[in-house]
């Protein structure tokens, strides 16, 4: 009874989330005005949000080289966000592969994936319209975060979708209010935070759910899964080769990034909203401390 029960409430929330997707959904080829020039003078990401910000390096850069940084850190995010949410779709399909797709739930995870093919082409034309390359993760992560989708099940898998969508989610809703940021960029991020919403609700109540099925042994490996995989996506956002868009050396860009206080609190900060809930939920533990602070999500050294 408890189960079925359970059943029924995954079907009303995805009901729930149906309806709102078609009373509200975005396609970026018409509600984006590409054709729009970019605003001389304006930051692509607040100054304080920069990897760099409050480093000896920052204090070397003038005005107009931090407000380059900030362009091609922008489209890193970007760009890494691009090759998280393929990940995303990849896990989601392997999810309704199994499922009866004349459920609601199933339903809902297509219409989701939908979303993500929508926000990945919306994200990769920004990197190309204010003029930045494909930067994404660096080639040895892309090549190992091909074994996420089999590695990775259940609500770690969920986790780590919430990690990545809540930390972006939070940067994004910050830059989409500062009249000081480029309009594209604003509209950008406006977008992907008002579709998001419906997909962080489904999987925080997948998290929820998939937890009270679990055995105490596989409690520990989920818990080590979603921090490993927590640790590589805070870590991707920065591309290295950012820096050399301002004529800093990648490895020493990466090395006062790491080390800057203020690029933790950063990522600290954007992850405020997400790490409560995980820990609630008991996906935080032990087995996954070390790549939690690593991450610097959690206090601790990097």
């Amino acid at each position: 009874m408890t189960r079925a029960l359970k059943e029924t409430d995954r079907e009303k929330t995805a009901e729930r989330l149906l309806k709102s997707s078609a009373n509200k959904f975005y396609d970026p080829d018409v509600d984006i005005d590409w054709n729009a020039p970019l605003v001389d003078g304006k930051r692509f990401i607040p100054a304080h949000r920069s990897s760099l910000y409050g480093t000896e390096l920052w204090d070397s850069l003038s005005e107009e080289q931090r407000i380059e940084l900030g362009k091609h850190e922008v489209a890193s995010v970007a760009t890494t966000g691009l090759w998280f949410e393929i990940l995303l779709m990849q896990m989601l399909l392997k999810e309704v592969y199994d499922e009866d797709p004349t459920s609601s739930h199933a339903q809902y995870a297509l219409t989701e994936i939908a979303d993500e093919c929508r926000h990945s082409t919306m994200f990769a034309r920004m990197a190309s319209r204010i003029g930045c390359p494909n930067y994404g993760p660096v080639p040895w992560l892309r090549r190992l975060a091909k074994l996420m989708p089999s590695i990775s099940y259940g609500p770690a898998r969920y986790g780590a979708i919430l990690v990545a969508e809540e930390v972006l989610d939070r940067l994004q809703r910050e830059q989409m209010n500062d009249p000081d940021i480029q309009p594209l960029v604003r509209m950008v991020n406006r977008i992907h935070v008002l579709e998001e919403a419906r997909h962080v609700t489904f999987a925080r109540e997948e998290v929820t759910r998939g937890m009270a099925k679990l055995s105490k042994k596989e409690i520990v490996y989920q818990q080590f899964i979603i921090a490993l995989i927590s640790y590589f996506v805070t870590r991707a956002f920065i591309n290295p080769h950012v820096y050399k868009a301002v004529g800093i050396r990648p490895r020493d860009g990466v090395e006062a990034a790491m080390n800057n206080p203020n690029w933790q609190e950063s990522v600290r900060w954007a992850g405020e909203k997400i790490m409560p809930f995980l820990q609630e939920s008991g996906l935080v533990g032990k087995p996954g401390m070390y790549f939690w602070r690593k991450s610097f999500l959690l206090p601790g050294k990097r």
